[in-house]
């Protein structure tokens, strides 16, 4: 273990990204590599690099080196289940999309960029002929576009056992989405948060009807330890631009949010007595399309040193589909998973009463939001 530290502290990654903007992607990696490497009070965190680096496997007998097929291969007969799996169209979100369809799923996709899901829905059936994927039109900043998603999906008469909450953004620059909230807060938390709002209902029906326990999973990532703070005071504050935007800091909200959606939304759930359970995963370290605005030589060199850091994409898509579909997750509700095994979120920044608290801000968001489309219509 002394060698692999020792190895690790000597990793010349600042030399490389010390020059790059700490709110661009790279830079995000940059800090990220900074935090799980030099910080050395951070056991934990440090003890979950070396894990990864040397492949071990936790409680549950899988580890970062696992892959989305590895974690699947012992899962029940899924073909009768339907899941919903956001931003499908490349990366992680296509690769959960892939491997579920390979056991069976049901997909429907939601996408802003329709050709890109039906190029997505291609390659899946191109490899699984027999695969069934329906490629429905979501822009998950827009709040009119959920529900016009949801009319449509419920259209369907469909069943709803898996919601996958895998869509991302990370706006390098300020922007406000249609409603008037700031871009990568509406894309990665609030759209989704609406999502999930308004298909309960089928979910709940459908584990009811089925018998099978209908899970939600939604995709954080281990950035949002760097949110401290009031966040949504901060959002106010950044919205009407009374702050200068910092692009990782509202990146690293938004998956805090994530998180804290998850934890409100297990005990709704369990308040309710539905058979629906409701987790949070962080995929890892990946390269993916996150990291588009910065390619180049550098992104390219950068990337390279911190190979033995990163995940391959069925990796990092392992855990979002462990969670989703693994006998051995039934029955666990609320929690946070890392290299497919249950972790502790961070104290500092995550506790019951500020997870209730955005819940009450998020529907106050949305029904505030719905209410204006609906005064437009009239």
């Amino acid at each position: 273990m002394f060698r692999v530290k020792t190895f690790l502290c000597k990793f010349p990654l600042t030399v490389i990204m010390l020059p790059l903007s700490p709110s661009a992607p790279l830079g995000l990696f940059y800090k990220c590599c900074r935090r799980f490497v030099f910080e050395r009070e951070k056991t934990s965190e440090m003890q979950e690099t070396i894990r990864y680096l040397l492949g071990r496997a936790g409680a549950s007998g899988f580890g970062s080196k696992s892959t989305a097929e590895d974690v699947t291969k012992t899962s029940a007969d899924l073909h009768n289940i339907t899941a919903i799996i956001t931003g499908a169209t490349s990366g992680i979100g296509e690769e959960t999309a892939r491997v579920l369809a390979m056991r069976g799923v049901r997909l429907v996709l939601p996408a802003r960029n329709l050709k890109a899901a039906q190029e997505t829905k291609s390659r899946i059936a191109g490899e699984l002929p027999e695969s069934e994927i329906i490629v429905l039109p979501l822009d998950l900043s827009s709040l009119s576009s959920v529900q016009s998603f949801v009319s449509s999906f419920l259209g369907l008469h469909l069943p709803l056992n898996l919601l996958i909450n895998n869509a991302g953004k990370f706006s390098r620059n300020f922007e406000l989405s249609e409603d008037g909230i700031e871009m990568t807060f509406a894309t990665n938390y609030l759209g989704h948060f609406l999502l999930t709002k308004l298909l309960i209902e089928k979910m709940v029906e459908t584990a009811s009807t089925t018998g099978i326990e209908g899970r939600i999973v939604n995709v954080s990532s281990g950035i949002y330890t760097w949110f401290s703070g009031d966040g949504l005071r901060y959002l106010d504050l950044v919205t009407r631009k009374k702050i200068v935007y910092d692009a990782t800091r509202t990146y690293a909200l938004s998956k805090l949010a994530n998180l804290l959606h998850t934890i409100e939304l297990a005990e709704k759930l369990e308040e309710m007595g539905a058979n629906v359970i409701a987790n949070c995963v962080h995929p890892g370290i990946v390269r993916t399309r996150l990291t588009r605005d910065r390619e180049g030589f550098l992104t390219d060199l950068a990337f390279a040193m911190a190979s033995k850091l990163l995940k391959t994409i069925p990796q990092a898509a392992a855990t979002t589909c462990y969670v989703a579909v693994h006998p051995a997750v039934a029955g666990v509700t609320g929690k946070y998973f890392v290299d497919c095994n249950e972790a502790s979120p961070s104290e500092e920044v995550v506790s019951m009463k500020e997870a209730a608290r955005f819940w009450s801000a998020s529907e106050e968001m949305t029904m505030e939001n719905m209410s204006k489309e609906k005064d437009k219509a009239m």
